[in-house]
C-alpha cells in the first residue's frame, strides 16, 4: 500500500470549504479545487467514503461514479474527528488541535475521546478558531448544518461546525428534506448547507469494505446523493466528500502489542487508533521507545518521534499549544496491520474495518461535484 502525504493547502479536506466559499463569491477565499461558481452549495460528507473504495465499487454507485471529481487527502491521522475539524475550520491538525480519536489532554495523564468528549474540557477553549461556517454566515451566506440529533451539542460539533443553525436529521429522507428546506429558506441569498451521513462508516467498521453489507450501504449513499442532486434548486450544486477511507483487517493482521515483551517500557499512555497509535512516554525516552517499536514491527509500521512526524509534514504547521497533544511517538501501520491493546481497548479486536494511517486506501477521499 502506497503512503500518501497530506496535501494541506493544495488539495486536502481542509481546502474543501474555502473553495466552496470562493465558488459562492465570498472574497478572500482560495479556490484551490477549482469549483464551479454557483449561488448555493450542499456539501455532503459521507463518513468512511474513500476514493479508492468508491472507484473499486463503481457499479454499486453509478450516480457518483458518473460525475466529475478528484481525490483529496484526509488529515493525519485519517480519522473522523481530525478530518471533520479540518473541514470545518479550513486548518490542518497542527493548528486546530483535534489530533486523533484518543489523544492526551495537556497537563493530564488522561486521554480525550474526541467523539464522546470529556465534560471537563471546554470545546471552545480546546479549539479557539471560528469555524468557516460561522465566518461564512458573517459574510452574508445562509449557513446550516444537517446531521444526527445526538451530535447537536457534541464536543466535536462545537469545535468543528459551530456558529450556525443546526437541523437534526437521522434518516436519509430527513436529510434530503432538511437540505432543501434550508436552501429554500435562504430566499435567493448565497447559501451553504453541510450535511453528514455516518451509516457507511459504521457498516465498514463492522463488516469491512469487501462485504455485501458495505456495498449495499454504498448504494444507499449513491441514491441519497442522486436524490439530493435532482431536487436542488436552480443555481445550486452538490459536493460529495469523505473524511477517510478504510482498510479491511483479518485476525492474521492483528498485533497484540501487550504480548510483545518490552514494548510497554517507558510508555505512559497508549492513544490514537489501531492503525495510528500515539504513544505518550516518559520524559526524554521518545527516541528509545521509537527504536524499540520500530524493531518490533519491521515492515508493519512507520515509527516516528513527534519531531520527525512534524518535520515530515504529517500535521501541517504545529502551534505550541497543540504540540503536546500529539504522541511523543507515532506508529502508523502499513499493509493491513492493526495494533491492539486488549486490556485498554477490548472492542477494537472485533472491528473488521479500520483507518487512521497514511495508506492510499485511508488517505484519499472523493471530491465530486454535481452542478
Amino acid at each position: 500500500m502506497n503512503v500518501v502525504q497530506p496535501a494541506y493547502g493544495e488539495g486536502a479536506i481542509s481546502d474543501v470549504l474555502p473553495s466552496v466559499l470562493a465558488a459562492l463569491g465570498v472574497p478572500g477565499r482560495p479556490d484551490v479545487l477549482g469549483l464551479p461558481a454557483r449561488r448555493s452549495y450542499c456539501v455532503l460528507l459521507v463518513d468512511g467514503l474513500g476514493w479508492r473504495q468508491l472507484r473499486d465499487n463503481a457499479s454499486w454507485a453509478p450516480f457518483l461514479s458518473s460525475l466529475p471529481g478528484r481525490a483529496v487527502t484526509a488529515t493525519v491521522p485519517s480519522t473522523t474527528a481530525t478530518s471533520i475539524t479540518s473541514l470545518g475550520t479550513g486548518l490542518p491538525p497542527g493548528r486546530h488541535g483535534l489530533v486523533g480519536y484518543q489523544s492526551r489532554i495537556p497537563g493530564r495523564n488522561t486521554l480525550l475521546n474526541a467523539l464522546d468528549w470529556d465534560p471537563t474540557v471546554d470545546p471552545e477553549q480546546y479549539q479557539p478558531y471560528p469555524t468557516l461556517l460561522a465566518q461564512a454566515r458573517a459574510d452574508g451566506v445562509a449557513t446550516t448544518v444537517v446531521s444526527q440529533r445526538r451530535f447537536a451539542r457534541s464536543g466535536l460539533t462545537r469545535v468543528a461546525l459551530s456558529g450556525v443553525r443546526y437541523t437534526p436529521a437521522d434518516t436519509a429522507g430527513e436529510r434530503v428534506a432538511a437540505v432543501l428546506a434550508a436552501l429554500d429558506a435562504a430566499e435567493g441569498a448565497p447559501a451553504l448547507v453541510y450535511a453528514y451521513d455516518g451509516d457507511l462508516d459504521g457498516t465498514g467498521h463492522r463488516h469491512g469494505t469487501d462485504a455485501d453489507a458495505w456495498r449495499y450501504q454504498l448504494a444507499v449513499v449513491d441514491s441519497l446523493a442522486e436524490q439530493l442532486a435532482a431536487a436542488l434548486p436552480p443555481g445550486a450544486a452538490l459536493l460529495v466528500t469523505g473524511d477517510h477511507g478504510m482498510v479491511d483487517v483479518g485476525a492474521e493482521d492483528q498485533v497484540d502489542v501487550e504480548a510483545i515483551p518490552g514494548l510497554d517500557r517507558d510508555v505512559q499512555l497508549v492513544g490514537g487508533e489501531p492503525r495510528f497509535r500515539q504513544l505518550y512516554v516518559a520524559p526524554g525516552r521518545a527516541g528509545e521507545v521509537a527504536r524499540r517499536w520500530a524493531a518490533a514491527l519491521p515492515g508493519q509500521a512507520l515509527v516516528r518521534t513527534r519531531d520527525q512526524a512534524v518535520s515530515d509534514g504529517w500535521f501541517g504547521p504545529v502551534e505550541a499549544r497543540v504540540a503536546d497533544r500529539f504522541g511523543d511517538v507515532l506508529v502508523a501501520c502499513l499493509g493491513h496491520t492493526v495494533l491492539l491493546a486488549p486490556s485498554i481497548w477490548p472492542r477494537e479486536a472485533r472491528m473488521r474495518g479500520h483507518h487512521g494511517s497514511l495508506t492510499e486506501a485511508e488517505m484519499l477521499v472523493p471530491c465530486i461535484v454535481a452542478a
